[in-house]
């Protein structure tokens, strides 16, 4: 009986993963702009308020946000002018500021937080599975 061959070896479960992962994140995409289209806001403002739980500088939400530290400008530039932030002094970085929610923008942010929340890709599995897959793609990135 001939053997069969390895899946693993052959790279097929890595392919499939791939492509799982890559449908999965497209359907993120829609979700977010959906979110945001419902608001009002653009997906990068969607994902920024979802990011801002506490105050961070303008690199660190870039990084969070995996894009230039001039993009974020933008995106923060445009959610001020609409009074969700505002920039303060770091308490420790005087060439730094801190973004900082207002109000208006923690109001926002819980807006945006139950609209992610209601009908996420993420809820037809169970609070167990969520955690484990966090646990899985925690273990692929670190």
């Amino acid at each position: 009986m001939a053997e069969r061959p390895d899946p693993v070896a052959d790279g097929q479960i890595d392919r499939e993963v791939c492509k799982l992962v890559h449908r999965f994140t497209q359907k993120l995409d829609v979700h977010v702009r959906r979110v945001g289209e419902e608001l009002g806001i653009t997906p990068t403002q969607v994902v920024a308020l979802r990011e801002l739980s506490d105050p961070i500088t303008a690199r660190e939400l870039a990084n969070r946000l995996v894009c230039e530290p001039s993009n974020a400008t933008f995106v923060l530039d445009r959610l001020e002018q609409q009074g969700l932030i505002e920039r303060r002094p770091h308490p420790t970085d005087r060439r730094a500021k801190q973004i900082v929610l207002t109000p208006a923008g923690q109001r926002r942010r819980a807006d945006v937080l139950e609209r992610l929340n209601a009908h996420s890709p993420l809820a037809s599995l169970t609070e167990a599975q969520q955690e484990s897959l966090r646990d899985l793609l925690q273990a692929l990135v670190t």
